[in-house]
C-alpha cells in the first residue's frame, strides 16, 4: 500500500502534530512539518516537489497556478477554514488536483477585534512596557462608554463586534455597500453614508470580505474624514485599508491610532513601518490563532485526508 508524502506548511507555533491525532492516518501517511515560510515561488516550488499532499494554514502560502502547475505529485491540497482564495481552484481542478476545508468559527476573531479595540484606546502595551522599563504612567486613556463606534461590515463577524459594543454603552453607525437599514436595526446599529461613518465613528473597525470590490475600500480620503481623536481597526484583510494611505495619516498623526492584525505583505517585512510608529498597535495575523480553532483546523484536516485516502 502506497504511503503519501504530507507537508505540514506555516505552523509558526509548532502545534499542528499535537492539536489533532495524526496517527490514524497510520503508516499511509509520511508527515513533515515546517515551521519557516518560504515566499519566493522558486523556493516554494524546490520544497513541495516530493509532496502528495500539502495543508496550508489559511493564506499563509499562497498556491496559485504558477506554483500548482509545477507540481508533479500534487493530489491534494487541504486548507484550513471554510474557503481560501489564495488557491488557484482552477489550476488544481485542470491537474486533477483535489482541494478540501475544515471547519471555521467566527469567536476568536470578534475577541481579538475588542483586545485590539481596548488595548488601543487604554495603552496597554505602552503602559505595560513602561512597567518592564522601572518607569509608571505615561498616557491617558480613551473612553467607550458614549463614544461611537463605526462597523465596517455586518457579516458574522462584524454584527457581533457591534452587539459587544452595545455592552459598553457605544452608540452604533454601521455602512458597507449592500447593507439595508434593516440589517443595521437588528444589531442596534444606525446606518449611515460612507462619509458620515468615517466622518463619526470614534472608533472604525472593519469587517467586510476581501474581494476586488473591497480592495483599497479604504484609502487617503476616507482616512482625512475621520477625526483627529478615532482609532481605526482592521482584523480582515490588510489591503481592504491602502497601506501607504495609513502610514501616511500615522506619521502626519491625522488620527490617533491604528490597531491592525493584518497587512498586504505577511510575514510584515522587517523594516516595514508599522514596526516603529508609535501610534499603531500591531499584531501577526492571529485572530484565528487560538488554541480552540487550531483543534478545528487539524482535526478536520486529519479527518479531510483520511477520507480521501480511504477512497484511494
Amino acid at each position: 500500500m502506497k504511503t503519501y508524502k504530507i507537508a505540514v506548511l506555516d505552523d509558526y507555533q509548532n502545534v499542528a502534530l499535537e492539536s489533532a491525532d495524526w496517527s490514524v492516518l497510520g503508516h499511509r501517511a509520511d508527515i513533515t512539518v515546517f515551521k519557516d515560510h518560504l515566499a519566493e515561488p522558486e523556493a516554494v516550488i524546490e520544497r513541495l516537489l516530493p509532496f502528495d499532499v500539502i495543508c496550508v494554514m489559511r493564506e499563509r502560502s499562497p498556491l496559485p497556478r504558477n506554483i500548482i502547475e509545477r507540481l508533479p505529485n500534487l493530489k491534494l491540497i487541504a486548507s484550513t477554514g471554510a474557503g481560501n482564495a489564495s488557491i488557484d481552484i482552477a489550476a488544481a481542478a485542470d491537474r486533477g488536483i483535489a482541494v478540501v476545508h475544515t471547519g471555521y468559527r467566527s469567536d476568536p476573531a470578534i475577541e481579538l477585534t475588542w483586545a485590539l479595540i481596548l488595548a488601543s484606546a487604554r495603552h496597554i502595551v505602552t503602559e505595560s512596557n513602561a512597567v518592564r522599563s522601572g518607569a509608571w504612567q505615561q498616557t491617558v486613556g480613551a473612553d467607550l462608554r458614549g463614544k461611537t463606534l463605526g462597523v465596517l461590515g455586518l457579516g458574522r463577524i462584524g454584527s457581533e463586534v457591534a452587539r459587544i459594543g452595545t455592552a459598553f454603552g457605544m452608540n452604533l453607525i454601521a455602512w458597507s455597500q449592500n447593507m439595508t437599514p434593516q440589517a443595521a436595526a437588528a444589531v442596534g446599529a444606525t446606518l449611515v453614508s460612507k462619509n458620515q461613518l468615517f466622518e463619526q465613528a470614534d472608533f472604525l473597525t472593519i469587517h467586510v470580505v476581501f474581494s476586488s470590490r473591497t480592495r483599497g475600500l479604504i484609502g487617503a480620503a476616507e482616512l482625512a474624514r475621520m477625526k483627529p481623536t478615532a482609532r481605526l481597526i482592521n482584523t480582515s484583510r490588510g489591503p481592504i485599508v491602502e497601506e501607504p494611505a495609513l502610514i501616511s495619516a500615522l506619521k502626519n498623526k491625522q488620527i490617533a491610532g491604528a490597531a491592525i492584525d493584518v497587512f498586504d505583505i505577511e510575514p510584515l517585512p522587517p523594516d516595514h513601518p508599522f514596526r516603529t510608529l508609535d501610534n499603531i498597535l500591531a499584531t501577526p495575523h492571529i485572530g484565528y490563532v487560538s488554541q480552540g480553532l487550531y483543534k478545528t483546523f487539524y482535526e478536520d484536516t486529519v479527518s479531510n485526508i483520511r477520507k480521501w485516502l480511504n477512497d484511494r
